[in-house]
């Protein structure tokens, strides 16, 4: 079936911040998809997404999946199944942090399936010198940006301090993106993952970057990722890897985010105090937030 060619109708999604064009495209059965469409320089990229999902989907993850990939006369594009169903976002503030909890464990087991994907045996680079560089030109365009987080050197003293933990990490395949934004509950109430657009290989632990999101909306959500992924036995190595991973990550944003404007920067200024305070400046490895006796009482 040539899914594009059947297209009747084309409804724009306005949402994230992904450059590609989205649409909620309806077929002439009436059937209902997701539409990409990307700049002509993705269409390499397309075809690449498009094979790593399928290859996910044959996980048995409930995702949304892959059905075509081509080229139309406004660029590469993708078509996806249609989740009908809920954000996680935006509907765990509504469920009781026990429900809260047990999407979150959920999240996590979904996460270490989809890490069961080994990284090429050719043409990766160690990790250590590959995601080194990547925090030297994030150090390089925190120390040249006209704004400063407050206490901000607090997070590039942690980076450089632990940045030799990447020494020898593994290195799988990743969503790239995995948060409760990119997350849907569906009819059936079944977690659901989409947005595969920025996966990549590398430190699976390295996905614990954006936990951010997750816990400010959600701690038991965040705690119970952390709890699901590592069946309830996390390793000591893993939060200071977890943490030094969310600071490069928050060192990099603030540069990032001027060409928004002033909201973005507010956002990222407020992610910043907000991990000062989870690690009491860095008094801590362990945020604040993680609440561990949940899993305990599932036992």
């Amino acid at each position: 079936m040539n899914y594009f060619n059947d297209i009747v109708e084309k409804i724009p999604i306005h949402k994230g911040w992904s450059a590609d064009k989205k649409y909620r495209a309806v077929t002439s059965s009436g059937e209902t998809y997701l539409l990409r469409i990307g700049p002509q320089e993705r269409i390499g990229r397309f075809s690449s997404q498009h094979l790593h999902m399928q290859k996910v989907a044959k996980l048995g993850i409930p995702m949304s999946l892959s059905l075509e990939e081509g080229i139309c006369a406004e660029g590469p594009y993708l078509i996806q199944s249609w989740i009908e169903g809920q954000d996680v976002e935006s509907m765990l503030p509504d469920l009781t942090e026990e429900q809260q909890y047990a999407y979150g464990l959920e999240a996590g087991r979904i996460l270490r399936r989809i890490h069961s994907i080994p990284a090429p045996s050719e043409g990766t680079k160690p990790w250590d010198e590959y995601f080194g560089r990547k925090i030297d030109r994030k150090l390089k365009a925190y120390g040249e940006c006209p704004l400063k987080y407050d206490h901000g050197e607090e997070l590039v003293e942690f980076i450089q301090a632990h940045r030799h933990l990447l020494y020898d990490r593994p290195q799988t395949f990743q969503h790239g993106d995995y948060h409760c934004g990119n997350m849907m509950i569906d009819k059936a109430g079944q977690l659901t993952i989409i947005d595969f657009d920025k996966w990549d290989y590398g430190d699976p632990w390295e996905e614990f970057n954006r936990i951010v999101w997750c816990a400010r909306t959600s701690p038991a959500f965040a705690s119970g990722r952390i709890d699901g992924y590592f069946d309830g036995d996390v390793p000591e190595e893993f939060w200071q890897l977890m943490a030094l991973y969310i600071c490069n990550n928050c060192i990099g944003s603030l540069p990032w985010a001027i060409p928004y404007g002033e909201q973005e920067i507010q956002v990222m200024r407020r992610q910043c105090a907000d991990i000062l305070s989870w690690y009491d400046h860095f008094s801590r490895v362990i945020p604040n937030w993680y609440q561990p006796w949940r899993w305990e009482a599932r036992l």
